[in-house]
């Protein structure tokens, strides 16, 4: 079965503090994306970088959490609410959205 993210190549940004492996690292998506638990400015809403945070977290198992959120959104914490509603309601269009997003990161910077 192909999932409508295989192939894509996106950019994300991780910012460490001084706090870290106490505090999680800022995660953003650098690439434009289309997904219910992603914001607008590319940041991530996912458990594990916000209130869930753990100190045994490190970058291998956020990547790993990352993607696994990318096939397995989470509608009932929407950061972007078309994304959420067409995920919800119309998965069609949604995986052609996704899909001319993954085009896009063949060919973007």
């Amino acid at each position: 079965m192909i999932l409508p993210w295989d192939g894509g190549t996106f950019k994300l940004t991780l910012q460490f503090t001084e706090d870290y492996p106490n505090k999680p690292p800022t995660v953003r998506f650098v690439s434009r994306m289309f997904h219910p638990n992603i914001y607008a400015d590319g940041s991530i809403c996912l458990d594990i970088l916000q209130n869930q945070w753990s100190p045994i977290y490190d970058v291998a198992a956020i990547l790993t959490s990352i993607q696994s959120l990318l096939c397995d959104p989470n509608p009932n914490s929407p950061a972007n609410s078309e994304a959420a509603r067409m995920f919800s309601e119309n998965k069609r269009e949604y995986n052609r959205r996704v899909r001319e997003i993954v085009e896009q990161s063949w060919t973007a910077d």
